[in-house]
């Protein structure tokens, strides 16, 4: 399986088991550098091997849960074909590989949980929006994030074309139309309706009512109403749709020409320049806005006051250093904050527990280089909801 989705974090996110490996490693996209794939992975699968009979494994529980990862280090064709990085989650009914464009550091950690902090950097605040395509003749939807973009499935409630709205006869209308050097295709002049009325907005009305049903109708589908929208769609119809939407985030500049000719990689492409600036002042706003909220009382980067906080469900924002873990134990009875200088047994990585809970209670996590954390803070920041 490539890529990772927000539903799929979010069953990871949800599995508990006795026993759950997660397994991260840097991967080679080509040339000779990939012969050290699988040799990095067969690596950490006898690490793993090392940590599970250090818990007790003995061979024959050792043999189903490493078998299919062992398979995995003799698929000549899996190797050949990787991103940055691969993400394998592994319990006893449950294997999932993930590529993904992310170069993790080389990383085994075996839990009664998957250990999800890693991902965190593809779904961080700052990145993560929707595209919606439109022509007269069709609709789609995608939810996209820096790195990744997949179509969401919609329901018959959301028309897919004018002609559903407003009947066969007045679509014809909008087709029979002429266009001066390109018009609705090229983004030259505007094209020139051929309705009842004899006049270039004739049937724009029409049009308004087509994307004000697609707009009442589209906001379930929308993982998260409060993440930018980008439409695709030829020129005339983007500043329709505009004034037709109640969406909070549409922006103002989209994606011109007919969105039937591009593929969905090429549809991210173009979204992601206009999304990457809105993203930017988005995280720049939130860093800002903590060291008010941490001045009022509401904002902290003392871990033993995070981690109960994300655990309360408290927790609206949270800055993470990516690529660093601070071992230690969370009590949930006596809520008390143990910090431990290396992995041990009945603890875990501190910061991964808060993202997770944050992510989980609707929060934001923005997993960041450490130099970016708001106000130097160390080794987390977060913002509460009160």
């Amino acid at each position: 399986m490539t890529q990772l989705s927000r539903d799929q974090l979010e069953a990871l996110l949800h599995t508990s088991d006795t026993t759950c490996i997660s397994i991260f490693l840097p991967t080679e996209r080509k040339g000779a550098e990939t012969q050290q794939n699988p040799i990095r992975f067969k690596n950490l699968v006898r690490k793993t091997e090392k940590l599970l009979v250090e818990r007790g494994f003995e061979k024959p529980e050792l043999e189903e849960l490493l078998g299919p990862l062992r398979k995995m280090v003799e698929d000549h064709g899996f190797w050949q074909h990787q991103e940055d990085g691969l993400a394998v989650f592994r319990s006893e009914d449950r294997l999932e590989t993930h590529l993904l464009p992310v170069r993790f550091s080389e990383l085994v950690v075996v839990k009664d949980h998957f250990y999800l902090k890693p991902l965190f950097a593809l779904f961080r605040g700052d990145g993560h929006f929707h595209i919606l395509a439109l022509s007269l003749h069709d609709v789609k939807l995608y939810a996209a994030s820096r790195y990744s973009v997949r179509e969401v499935e919609l329901g018959d409630d959301v028309p897919r074309s004018l002609a559903e709205v407003v009947g066969t006869e007045l679509e014809e209308q909008h087709v029979q139309y002429h266009s001066r050097a390109g018009g609705a295709q090229g983004g030259g002049k505007s094209p020139v309706y051929h309705g009842q009325g004899g006049g270039e907005d004739d049937t724009k009305p029409e049009i308004a009512k087509f994307f004000h049903r697609v707009d009442q109708t589209i906001g379930p589908y929308l993982k998260d109403r409060n993440a930018p929208v980008v439409l695709a769609g030829v020129e005339y119809l983007l500043p329709i749709y505009r004034d037709a939407s109640s969406l909070p985030h549409v922006l103002a500049e989209g994606i011109p020409g007919n969105p039937q000719g591009l593929r969905p990689e090429q549809l991210h492409e173009k979204a992601w320049e206009l999304v990457r600036p809105d993203m930017v002042a988005r995280r720049e706003r939130d860093a800002a806005r903590f060291q008010e909220m941490a001045a009022a009382g509401r904002g902290s980067s003392a871990v033993e006051e995070v981690i109960p906080a994300a655990f309360d469900g408290r927790v609206e924002t949270l800055f993470i250093p990516r690529g660093q873990r601070l071992w230690g134990r969370f009590d949930t009875q006596t809520r008390e904050v143990q910090l431990h200088d290396e992995p041990a047994e009945d603890g875990d990585d501190l910061l991964d527990l808060a993202a997770v809970r944050t992510f989980m209670n609707g929060g934001t996590v923005y997993a960041l280089e450490g130099d970016l954390l708001p106000g130097g803070a160390r080794p987390v920041a977060a913002i509460f909801r009160y």
